[in-house]
């Protein structure tokens, strides 16, 4: 009776313990699935795993296009000197416009340098100065202070070339622009920069 109570306590353990050996783990089970199936868990993670591979290395592959170069500017400049308020004012912003896009025809660098401070005619002149010094081939004035600055000193600099926009007093080496309206100042503001040659050296 009590072999009979051991040999079946034992003999339940043995069994038990041979069918955790044959049959397999967790993971494995997850990956394999049931016998029957054949293991298609296994295949579909086996497809997943490549087909991320192949997206990462498309993604990854170095491009064969060049990158884009930056624009080559020529060597004219022409640049714009206005009041306080930069290339925001109304009259400014319509010169700037005429200015870039005369730019990205002719490929002439442009810029900008606005009056800080008083807005006094002496003030501006030194603005006027700091331009023509750095050798600007063509300055353009927009405003009460810029466009009185050229005329009291294009005089002394007789070799540098201006375009007063809204005022001013022609000289020999002083242009008006056109200024009835704001599209008629974009369009002469660019046809003036889009002439502007570099000074000689």
């Amino acid at each position: 009776m009590v072999l009979a109570v051991l040999g079946g306590g034992v003999g339940g353990k043995v069994r038990q313990r041979g069918r955790s050996d044959r049959e397999p783990g967790a993971l494995r089970q997850w990956l394999l699935g049931p016998r029957p199936r054949g293991g298609r868990r296994l295949w579909w993670l086996a497809g997943a795993v490549v087909g991320v591979a192949g997206l990462l290395t498309w993604a990854l592959w170095p491009s064969s296009a060049p990158e884009p170069l930056a624009r080559q500017y020529g060597e004219a400049t022409a640049c714009l000197l206005t009041d306080e308020h930069g290339v925001t004012g109304a009259e400014a912003a319509a010169v700037w416009a005429g200015m870039r896009e005369a730019s990205e025809a002719t490929l002439t660098k442009v810029q900008f340098l606005e009056v800080d401070g008083p807005q006094t005619v002496d003030n501006a002149k030194t603005y006027l100065a700091s331009l023509v010094q750095s050798r600007c081939d063509l300055v353009l004035a927009v405003g009460a202070g810029p466009v009185s600055a050229v005329d009291a000193e294009a005089k002394r600099f007789p070799n540098a070339r201006f375009a007063l926009v809204g005022g001013g007093t022609a000289a020999p080496n002083v242009s008006l622009v056109d200024a009835t309206t704001p599209q008629s100042v974009r369009e002469n503001v660019r046809a003036v920069v889009a002439a502007v040659k570099p000074a000689a050296q």
